[in-house]
């Protein structure tokens, strides 16, 4: 194979170093060499001049392990800079198991993966070599793990069924997991206690790998009730920690991780650039005794008009006094995607409005799409009063933080975070603002993610290191991805180079697939501050 040599840009190595004028060479896999580099015939040569050379992005927090099969979705992927996502989030995945849980309960953000049926996370992580644009890392989910064990019993495991779990799990670490999830606001998860976190995240904490949380509560004003179990989990096993989609006040996230640091807790966390969240449909609309049956269950009491008008005349009139939804709470509710084929003409109206057409309330017109759907609904939602950029830059720029998309790419009219979040990161909070500096930029969405995650050889443009590289124009990268225009590719990276190979040129998809699974790696040295991986 040819070396291939980005020429003449501006090296931004994801170290957070200054960034300084460079080539780079890759030949194989791996980037061979940084600075002044002669030219031989036979190089394919890329002209970088007047744009920058960063290590690829890396996804923290994605639902897109299913998708990355799609060009589509490679594209959306690539064209905002991300070279690997990290799946198995919220404690759902699809290993260990067949993946029929995973599947079914997930059905609206992960999707049905195209090939996997059972073997494992090395199996799962095997089903991606060759045949993707990125990389696919995965932690080892413990609702999917539970599930496996106890199904859906809402109770403390027994000695021999925590002793199951933890066996899961070993197995899982040994081939190639970054480490653990929770999901616990969803089932199974939040029928397991602090205890046996603890007892997961023991063999966790052995192997160096992070134990990653949806945290418990809801976060907003409830994010200290979440943090709290997380640092107790964290200071009784010495794991490191990290909080998913952080969403909140900014003065309050701020104080919970400086006590989280004071505790002794080694946290971070990933939060994306957007002041709309999207979720199963299901999370606000149906009561929580319902939803801890299992989704089956709860589906098929859905389909019960009487049991439906109970609901109705129950719990949906606690929705107006809700944080984050009032009084019109179906007007701030757009359906994203639909499973039930009867009813997927309602994608991209809001509630109120879908509920309108059907001739009936958005509480009966949604509690029956979600039977229909079993459970499979999808939502982007919008809070009545939405958090100031200037407060999600607080957020964003602590030094504890990493992004991610939360990206969701099933669904008629889906949230544009998946399309746009780290074309924003650049566009908004760098060029724009200058929250960031380019070098903080490659550290928010790069280099520390890896080095958090165990992904050592990857964040950083160093000579040795995984060529994911990706060659950014600071004047045009932009998001194009909105709210009523959620599947637009974002622009200003053009060209992209993912395990060494030319993934995106010119703006456009090769067609190559070098994207595979990726395992964690032990030599790294990972803390929540500024750290580098070790050579």
């Amino acid at each position: 194979m040819s070396r291939t040599v980005l020429r003449g840009g501006t090296v931004v190595d994801g170290s957070g170093r200054a960034v300084r004028k460079a080539d780079v060479a890759v030949d194989g896999p791996l980037v061979t060499a940084v600075g002044e580099i002669p030219v031989h015939e036979d190089d394919v040569v890329l002209d970088c001049s007047g744009r920058l050379v960063m290590p690829g992005f890396i996804d923290a927090h994605s639902h897109a392990e299913a998708r990355v099969f799609d060009p589509e979705i490679g594209f959306a992927l690539l064209s905002q800079g991300i070279t690997t996502v990290i799946g198995g989030q919220d404690g759902v995945g699809f290993a260990p198991g067949d993946g029929r849980y995973a599947s079914e309960y997930f059905a609206a953000l992960n999707g049905a993966h195209p090939t996997y049926s059972g073997g494992g996370v090395a199996s799962l992580l095997e089903t991606y070599a060759g045949r993707v644009a990125v990389n696919v890392g995965y932690l080892v989910p413990h609702g999917t793990v539970r599930h496996e064990v106890m199904g859906d019993d809402d109770r403390p495991p027994t000695t021999g069924e925590l002793a199951r779990m933890t066996g899961l799990l070993r197995l899982g670490l040994t081939e190639g997991a970054l480490g653990l999830s929770t999901g616990l606001d969803y089932a199974p998860g939040y029928f397991a206690d602090t205890d046996e976190l603890i007892a997961l995240n023991r063999p966790v904490a052995q192997v160096g790998a992070i134990y990653v949380s949806h945290m418990r509560g809801g976060y907003e004003e409830n994010t200290p009730v979440g943090i709290d179990e997380v640092v107790r989990i964290a200071v009784a096993t010495g794991v490191s920690a990290h909080v998913s989609h952080l969403h909140g006040p900014a003065a309050l996230i701020t104080h919970c991780l400086s006590q989280a640091a004071a505790a002794g807790a080694d946290l971070s966390f990933d939060a994306y650039p957007y002041r709309r969240g999207c979720t199963l449909l299901a999370m606000p609309m149906v009561p929580p005794a319902l939803l801890r049956l299992g989704a089956h269950a709860a589906a098929e009491q859905l389909t019960d008009p009487v049991r439906r008008a109970e609901i109705i005349r129950d719990h949906l009139p606690q929705m107006a006094s809700r944080p984050g939804f009032g009084p019109g709470w179906a007007q701030g509710i757009t359906l994203a995607g639909v499973a039930a084929p009867e009813y997927r003409w309602a994608e991209g109206l809001t509630l109120a409005g879908a509920a309108e057409r059907a001739g009936t309330d958005p509480g009966e017109f949604g509690l029956r799409i979600i039977g229909a759907s079993r459970l499979a609904v999808s939502a982007v939602l919008k809070v009545p009063d939405q958090r100031p950029v200037d407060e999600l830059a607080e957020i964003f720029t602590h030094p504890v933080h990493v992004g991610s998309t939360d990206g969701i790419y099933l669904g008629g009219h889906p949230h544009p975070r998946g399309w746009g979040t780290f074309a924003r990161y650049l566009a908004l909070y760098t060029r724009q603002r200058g929250d960031y500096s380019w070098e903080q930029a490659a550290r928010h969405l790069s280099g520390r993610t890896a080095e958090r995650h165990g992904l050592g050889d990857r964040g950083a443009v160093a000579p040795g290191r995984a060529a994911d590289l990706i060659v950014v124009d600071p004047a045009t990268v932009a998001d194009r991805a909105d709210y009523d225009h959620p599947r637009q590719p974002a622009v200003g990276i053009d060209e992209v180079l993912v395990n060494g190979i030319v993934v995106l040129c010119a703006g456009r998809p090769t067609g190559d697939l070098p994207g595979k699974g990726l395992r964690r790696s032990a030599k790294v040295v990972r803390s929540a501050s500024d750290v580098v991986a070790m050579p």
